[in-house]
């Protein structure tokens, strides 16, 4: 159902924050009763915001802490927290985004010294790393001394709201594979991010084959020998057709939900020798940061609530079955590897579980 008064006041916030960064603009974000400013590393002017002397303080993720080899030393009870760090200024930019940036550390592999301070707000600065991931930002910022954009710690739960999603638009789409198909475009009243839904076939009282696609425009679009998407979209729009049904749910989660910009990122980490699960920790995210429940509302919102998933992934089906889906069968996607992805594949079995 749509967001109501309250937590679509909090969405347009957190929407607006992202906006911010995604701008290079400063954003301030209020968590018990005091607020962080702070500078996006990424997008922003640094040159015209460093300052020429004292010191400058940058948040960074634990993960990227822990490369450069900074403990947690004010935030041990929680390993996860973002790290506040010290450096003596001037500093250009070219060294704060070599500070923030693992796929820069082969070029630049001296770095520091580094002194760590107590986290200013960890609410607040932790909802701010959640903000930058939502924008497909590196989460890592400046601590500046004001900001114009204001949001609250809670706001980014509110963005991320999957029951927000509403149909916005259908139509008939006969598509390669089997030209009896309908589109379904899905809008949020939380982000500005649209989903669709692919109907296969003709619908009837059967249970339908039901994949999970998350957009891969290297993959899909560009034919990418680095992963499996491609053939894996096309192989489940075939076993669809070839079933009384299917819907393929394609979701706008690029890069395991870490955008597009940080997948080329991991990409080329992925040339330095770290595989996909090291690449994406590396830069500060989760291994896996898509969010399922988002495909179990759009299901529910076409009213289908018993489904065969195609994928060889067990966290669907966990992920669907956790937010009310039934999943009456695991079928798996059966691709061949090729010389570029065959190392990529053996890391989606070994390391996040995936199986035939």
């Amino acid at each position: 159902m749509p967001l109501d008064g309250a937590d679509k006041a909090a969405a347009r916030r957190a929407a607006r924050a992202i906006d911010a960064l995604r701008r290079g603009w400063p954003i301030g974000v209020e968590a018990g009763g005091e607020r962080l400013n702070l500078l996006p590393v990424e997008t922003a002017d640094l040159e015209a915001a460093l300052p020429s002397s004292g010191t400058i303080s940058l948040i960074i993720s634990a993960s990227r802490a822990a490369t450069l080899k900074l403990l947690n030393q004010f935030a041990a009870a929680d390993p996860n927290l973002p790290i506040q760090i010290s450096l003596p200024a001037p500093l250009t930019a070219a060294e704060i985004i070599a500070i923030v940036d693992p796929v820069l550390d082969m070029r630049y592999p001296m770095k520091g010294p580094f002194r760590s301070e107590a986290l200013s707000n960890a609410p607040a600065a932790t909802a701010a790393m959640d903000l930058a991931r939502h924008g497909g930002l590196l989460p890592a910022f400046v601590l500046v001394d004001s900001a114009e954009d204001i949001t609250r710690a809670e706001d980014a739960a509110a963005f991320a709201d999957a029951d927000a999603l509403i149909i916005s638009a259908h139509a008939r789409l006969p598509v390669a594979a089997n030209s009896e198909a309908h589109i379904y475009g899905f809008r949020s009243d939380a982000d500005a991010t649209d989903h669709i839904a692919l109907v296969v076939g003709k619908r009837d009282s059967s249970t339908p084959i039901v994949r999970l696609h998350s957009e891969c425009l290297t993959g899909d679009v560009l034919g990418s020998l680095k992963c499996d998407c491609g053939p894996q979209l096309h192989a489940a729009l075939e076993q669809m057709s070839e079933a009384t049904w299917g819907v393929l749910l394609y979701l706008r989660q690029e890069g395991r939900g870490i955008g597009l910009i940080n997948k080329l990122r991991a990409y080329a980490l992925q040339d330095q020798g770290f595989d996909t699960v090291d690449a994406n920790q590396r830069l500060g995210f989760a291994i896996d940061a898509r969010d399922f429940s988002i495909a179990a509302r759009m299901l529910d919102l076409l009213n289908v609530p018993k489904i065969k998933l195609l994928t060889n992934n067990p966290e669907k089906v966990e992920g669907l079955e956790a937010c009310g889906v039934t999943v009456e069968e695991r079928l798996p996607v059966k691709i061949a590897a090729n010389p570029h992805n065959e190392f990529y594949l053996d890391t989606k079995r070994d390391r996040t579980g995936h199986k035939l």
